[in-house]
């Protein structure tokens, strides 16, 4: 993996080193995750599911869906859905597909870019993405592709760490974000350079408040977000007009 720094990348050089990451950390990356959140990514995870709502029997789409643990959520919540994940990492996917054997529910994976996604307009009835909108290459060009394949009425959510407006909390969720988890990442999942470049991926990202700014813009009605953990976690939603 190179080191060269992310803002001096071009976009393909970005993605090309986020797949290779993910690639790099996806055989312990569940495990890092229960590890690295105490195990309260999963109480994450059901809040956005049920900020979402999906309809009965809906299609729901998750958007990098990495190992599965939405999609999963989302059959756990309501067995009738029909639930697609799409990843542009390959050993993520064969993860989710590996793990989608012991889960009971409709579920598929597709490989592909979530800058491009290889569904028609107005497909599904909900979307999600948990922890990755900020290592896209363009948040608002994401956004409007997301968009594009929600049927009207339709709901995006979005669960991802960010920047705390507490000072005092702030400080404290630095320390651990920035100092610890690199350490307990490459202990637990194997690169700490990969652990390393997911805080720092937060640096660079806009903040709660700007984010729903970016959701409006992108063409989203109701645009918000619910802040958990002292505002270090944010979920953000919006609906297709």
């Amino acid at each position: 993996m190179t080191s060269t720094p992310m803002r001096s990348r071009t976009d393909g050089e970005r993605g090309t080193f986020v797949r290779e990451m993910f690639a790099s950390i996806a055989p312990r990356y569940d495990l890092a995750n229960r590890v690295l959140t105490a195990g309260l990514d999963e109480r994450w995870r059901r809040r956005a599911i049920q900020l979402l709502a999906p309809p009965a029997g809906g299609r729901v789409l998750d958007c990098c869906c990495g190992t599965g643990d939405l999609a999963f959520g989302l059959l756990r919540s309501g067995r009738e859905l029909d639930v697609t994940g799409i990843d542009f990492c390959r050993p993520m996917l064969e993860r989710a597909k590996e793990r989608a054997g012991g889960v009971r529910g409709n579920v598929r994976f597709v490989e592909g870019d979530v800058m491009a996604m290889p569904f028609d307009d107005a497909s599904f009835d909900g979307a999600t993405m948990g922890f990755s909108l900020r290592n896209v290459v363009d948040v608002e060009a994401t956004l409007r592709e997301i968009l594009r394949v929600l049927r009207p009425g339709a709901r995006f959510v979005s669960l991802d760490v960010t920047k705390a407006p507490n000072r005092t909390f702030k400080r404290l969720f630095d320390l651990y974000f920035y100092g610890l988890v690199p350490l307990i990442g490459g202990l637990v999942g194997g690169s700490r350079a990969a652990y390393s470049y997911l805080p720092n991926s937060l640096t660079h990202h806009p903040n709660a408040a700007q984010l729903r700014e970016r959701f409006a813009n992108a063409g989203f009605a109701e645009a918000g977000y619910v802040g958990l953990m002292g505002g270090s976690i944010a979920i953000h939603y919006g609906v297709k007009p």
